[in-house]
């Protein structure tokens, strides 16, 4: 950006008289047009101006001076014509002055109290925001003295729809982690909802991750509004244990329309684990993992972690061993397979006495044997001691954590906001 050499606010300009080069009075200012743009400040580039009953069109170029006492423009004369938003324009006081935003630091929603603008070289930018609510103070100043933050620290919630192909492709929601942006989707309400998934949505591998983190019912009430198609597409995407638990919340008129619209093998692997109770082990694992022979070496076993990029990281904390008929043979963490020579074999270094579970077994009784033995993941096996899935820490943490936890540092998070 070039050199700064005058700033103001959006609050001490709107409303202010326009007047044209000679001196008389045009109308009032109604707005700041900027244009985002991609890993820069918004650009001014024009002021909607009140003219009698209408609202019209004044480019930037035809801007003499802007100052806290004055609209000055260049010309005599403007276009009279309506003021029409074109693709791509987002108006200050319209679309961002008195709306939610999200503060990408603290990943929650804030709203935008004032705008700061900056005078360069090649016209006026945006380059802050005001977030903090204005009080009365008694006698005193209306409001107490903070700094006006970066623009760049926020993303602005339109929820204009011409001009959404241009703001996506300056987003930076997708910077955040997918359970952040569960967070948020989960607190936006309705219309802010529809923007920040349809910026998730021009990411399908982020929109699977998305749905995965999101709570039962946002998740539930989201698929609501989509097809089975749409529905199948999603959870296409996402890990087959949590396909199933969305499957199994859908109205069960819609299950085997969703399910059968799955790909392979997927649909064979979601319709196993529908068969397990949720609040049982089989109900809780995922079916990712890597099991190797026994006689395989150290550097086999790092080689297929190294392939395995289509398995989520959790479930590759532990590989085992198994025999040649395909029991359970041992289990060796990943760290221990990292610090160890890679011509060993697994049958060498692998722990055989390993902590395991059965499908049948009673969530709670997963989560305390995990906790007791400081498990990071726990195979559950078949009654003929072949692995059938693993329990990750983050599902038994899940599985533990009370349901209203997450609204609590919800409600935390707004008390301490201002």
């Amino acid at each position: 950006m070039n050199v700064a050499t005058q700033t103001l606010s959006l609050s001490t300009i709107l409303r202010h008289p326009v007047t044209d080069s000679e001196g008389l009075r045009m109308g009032t200012l109604a707005d700041v047009i900027i244009r985002l743009r991609e890993n820069n400040y918004p650009l001014v580039t024009g002021l909607v101006v009140a003219v009698g009953g209408a609202r019209v069109f004044v480019s930037a170029a035809d801007l003499a001076a802007l100052t806290p006492e004055r609209v000055d423009l260049g010309s005599t004369s403007v276009n009279l014509g309506e003021f029409t938003r074109r693709e791509g324009e987002v108006l200050l006081s319209e679309d961002v002055l008195g709306h939610r935003l999200i503060d990408l630091s603290r990943v929650a929603f804030v709203k935008a109290y004032d705008v700061k603008l900056t005078q360069v070289l090649d016209g006026w930018t945006v380059t802050g925001l005001d977030v903090h609510r204005r009080r009365w103070l008694g006698l005193g100043p209306r409001h107490a003295a903070h700094d006006v933050r970066d623009w760049q620290d926020f993303e602005p919630l339109i929820g204009h729809s011409e001009s959404a192909r241009v703001r996506h492709a300056s987003a930076r929601l997708p910077e955040l982690k997918p359970a952040q942006i569960a967070d948020i989707i989960e607190e936006a309400n309705e219309n802010e909802q529809d923007e920040l998934l349809a910026q998730v949505h021009s990411d399908p591998e982020l929109e699977a991750d998305v749905f995965e983190e999101l709570d039962e019912d946002s998740q539930s009430e989201l698929f609501r509004d989509r097809s089975d198609a749409e529905v199948a597409e999603v959870l296409g995407r996402m890990q087959a244990d949590d396909a199933a638990d969305a499957l199994m919340d859908l109205p069960q008129e819609r299950r085997k329309s969703v399910l059968n619209r799955l790909p392979e093998p997927q649909r064979a692997t979601v319709h196993r684990l529908l068969g397990y109770h949720d609040l049982t082990a089989g109900g809780l694992m995922g079916t990712d993992f890597i099991a190797l022979p026994a006689t395989a070496t150290v550097g086999d076993a790092l080689a297929a972690v190294r392939a395995a990029s289509a398995l989520q990281a959790q479930a590759l904390v532990t590989l085992y061993t198994v025999r040649a008929d395909g029991t359970l043979d041992g289990a060796l963490s990943l760290v221990q397979a990292v610090q160890t020579q890679p011509d060993r074999l697994l049958a060498d270094v692998a722990d055989t006495d390993v902590v395991v579970a059965s499908a049948t077994d009673d969530v709670v009784d997963v989560t305390t044997r995990m906790a007791d033995f400081n498990l990071l993941s726990l195979p559950v096996l078949s009654d003929d001691r072949r692995i059938i899935g693993v329990i990750t820490v983050d599902d038994a943490l899940e599985a533990a954590i009370p349901e209203d936890w997450s609204q609590r540092e919800t409600n935390h998070r707004e008390t301490g906001s201002e």
